[in-house]
């Protein structure tokens, strides 16, 4: 699924409307009616309706949505902000519709003062002051309206996009002048700051609603943010031979676990077995030996001369793959084990956790690493990786593509909707997991993963979004049945089967 910019939204409206063909003001009124079929589900005749229109086509919606609450009985009253004594053409048609409808409670156009209603417990806030296509922050009058609102008790809907809120980059936004929504109806698909952590306080529950613009239009429209779909996965999958053995089912190499973390090692071996790989060695320190050789009785152990932590390279040419970070510790003997371990290799790469820490204490190294590279960094790792404290979440991955590009490396920015940055600057964000993943051992789990389908023979971009949508749907399977607080990084590798079978069902 493509994420479009604001300004491709208005290229897709136009396209919509000169191809399908259809008039705006027609197109508005399909897109209002969708809207108020969504209202309509949710609240009943009984509730009472404010509606804050603004001077543009987010307005436009807002006043048809109230036209049509009200033809079906419900108590609506109408505040249409034209302070500047301009309204967009399909805002000023829908004003007309709005003053000749009989059943609107309560019309008011606002040119100058303002005397706010009061908006109490039970009552519907619809907020239509602004949409997608604001470029800069709310001041004045309409970040007072917008503070009053969010200081109400009544519920807020918000029409396409919380006033305020910006499409895509909200880096030096007053986040105090942006309306906190209940719930946010956003028009044919979601916009790129709505999945960002620190925007889910304004957009609150979210659905998407179709408004049917132009799928010709939408496939034409070349965007550099896609949504991960299972559709898109099942074509990729690759099948098991019925005469498949373990030697042509790939070989790969996990380095991890210094003592102490010997569990960090377990997660990720196991993942990587459960990803179809033949066949798994664990490169750890020789204090971890007894311990994983009776947690993974499947995997074959390749201790290390030192007893607590990882000091020496391995020889990888008969090794497809190689996972190396989780819970190896940052002694610097280990930190240049692993520079020489990555230059000396020629087979796929991921680096996570401790192996990203050891590199951000070296950044020089990164000009060292392979083409091709994956590396798996949460938002603190990946501050460190480049030597910077981003804003927001919008500049830590604009920072993460351009590292991406530069270095012709897949980064993969974990969190609620990981974003895997790829060479060429596309984007991909996850539409799998949850909350409940928010626990030690995640992210070892995904390393075992995509380390095992690379073995497996998935090239580097299927193997990222695979792994990391397989990742995420193994913790919905896992919640659906334990509870969201009850998950545990084990658990993830449980329902990985699962998982797997959902896809090739």
């Amino acid at each position: 699924m493509k994420i479009f910019t604001s300004a491709q939204i208005r290229e897709l409206d136009k396209y919509t409307i000169e191809h399908e063909p259809i008039k705006s003001i027609d197109l508005m009124e399909r897109a209002a009616r969708a809207l108020t079929r969504a209202l309509t589900e949710t609240w009943s005749t009984d509730t009472s309706i404010v509606v804050f229109a603004g001077p543009g086509n987010n307005g436009g919606d807002a006043l048809a949505v109230a036209r049509m609450l009200a033809e079906q009985r419900y108590s609506v009253s109408v505040y249409l902000f034209n302070i500047n004594g301009k309204l967009s053409e399909d805002c000023k048609a829908n004003r007309q519709r709005v003053i000749d409808c009989r059943q609107i409670k309560k019309f008011v156009e606002v040119t100058n003062e303002f005397d706010p209603p009061v908006l109490e417990v039970g009552m519907l806030v619809v907020d239509g002051l602004f949409g997608s296509g604001l470029n800069k922050p709310l001041s004045g009058g309409f970040a007072s309206l917008v503070k009053y609102i969010n200081q109400s008790p009544s519920t807020v809907v918000s029409i396409d996009v919380p006033s305020g809120l910006m499409t895509e980059d909200n880096t030096y936004n007053v986040r105090a002048n942006i309306i906190k929504a209940n719930l946010t109806l956003t028009l044919q698909n979601k916009k790129l700051s709505f999945l960002f952590a620190e925007n889910q306080q304004f957009v609150g529950k979210l659905r998407v609603l179709d408004i049917r613009l132009s799928k010709e239009g939408m496939d034409k429209i070349n965007t550099s943010y896609h949504i991960l779909q299972e559709e898109d996965l099942r074509p990729r999958i690759l099948h098991r031979d019925e005469y498949a053995h373990k030697g042509n089912m790939g070989n790969a190499l996990m380095i991890a676990g210094s003592y102490g973390m010997a569990g960090a090692a377990i997660l990720a071996t196991r993942a990587c077995l459960r990803s179809g790989v033949g066949k798994v060695t664990v490169c750890t320190p020789r204090r971890n030996n007894d311990i994983i050789q009776l947690a993974v009785p499947e995997a074959i152990v390749r201790v290390d001369k030192e007893e607590t932590y990882f000091s020496e390279p391995v020889d990888a040419a008969d090794y497809d793959a190689i996972g190396i970070g989780p819970g190896l510790g940052q002694n610097e003997s280990s930190a240049i084990a692993l520079i020489t371990q990555i230059r000396r290799c020629q087979s796929s790469i991921v680096v996570d956790a401790d192996g990203l820490n050891m590199l951000a204490s070296h950044r020089a190294w990164l000009q060292q690493l392979p083409k091709g590279i994956i590396m798996t960094p949460h938002p603190k790792e990946f501050e460190r990786l480049a030597g910077n404290r981003f804003g927001d979440s919008y500049e830590r991955l604009s920072n993460a593509r351009d590292l991406a590009e530069r270095l012709q490396a897949y980064i993969i920015l974990k969190g609620h909707n990981s974003a895997l940055c790829l060479p060429d600057g596309n984007i991909i964000f996850n539409s799998t997991g949850n909350a409940g993943m928010a626990t030690a051992g995640a992210g070892d789990v995904l390393t075992g993963i995509i380390t095992g389908l690379l073995a497996r023979g998935y090239n580097h971009a299927d193997a990222c979004m695979l792994g990391m949508y397989l990742h995420g749907l193994a913790g919905d399977l896992a919640a659906k049945d334990l509870g969201i607080e009850s998950v545990v990084a084990g658990d993830l590798i449980k329902y990985l089967p699962q998982a797997f079978r959902r896809l090739y069902d």
